[in-house]
């Protein structure tokens, strides 16, 4: 039987509790899981490709099938070069669902060969985003680290925080 190794890419800037949650889920379903850090030179993240591939190595360090790459350039080029059959997709809102649609026809263009796979967000993290994070984080008041404990990992609240202040 052949393996299933599939791609979940996105820019995880920060990396959310709703990230963890798909990869976990993602790790239990393929045999393989390659976790895409996207590096768009056109937008100004918070924390380097590096960093945020620092941190998530942590994060998922006690999942053997789960790796963590960075990549530029179009997901379903990244996704072919790993040798994957299939992108996996969380959605979190309808609006997302129609995004998502999109995109997953527009790479069923691009490269037929490749499945897209959707997995709803879990409730509790269904309103969670990485730029509702950072907006907490700037704004929020001294004593945002327990409250941002219920948006994101704990190995991401203090680099978080160092950033923001």
């Amino acid at each position: 039987m052949a393996r299933r190794v599939a791609v979940y890419a996105g820019s995880f800037d920060p990396v959310t509790l709703g990230h963890e949650d798909m990869v976990r889920r993602g790790a239990q379903l393929f045999d393989r899981l390659i976790v895409g850090i996207g590096i768009n030179p056109e937008k100004q993240p918070l924390f380097t490709a590096h960093e945020r591939q620092e941190l998530m190595q942590r994060i998922f360090a006690d999942l053997p099938n789960v790796s963590i790459e960075c990549f530029t350039g179009l997901t379903v080029e990244f996704t072919q070069q790993c040798k994957a059959a299939i992108m996996l997709r969380g959605v979190r809102t309808v609006s997302d669902i129609e995004a998502e649609f999109t995109m997953a026809l527009a790479n069923r263009t691009l490269a037929p060969e490749l499945e897209t796979v959707f997995l709803m967000a879990t409730d509790r993290y269904s309103h969670i985003s990485s730029s509702l994070i950072k907006q907490v984080a700037q704004m929020g008041s001294s004593d945002i680290r327990d409250h941002l404990k219920q948006f994101v990992p704990e190995e991401v609240i203090e680099p978080l925080m160092a950033k923001v202040r």
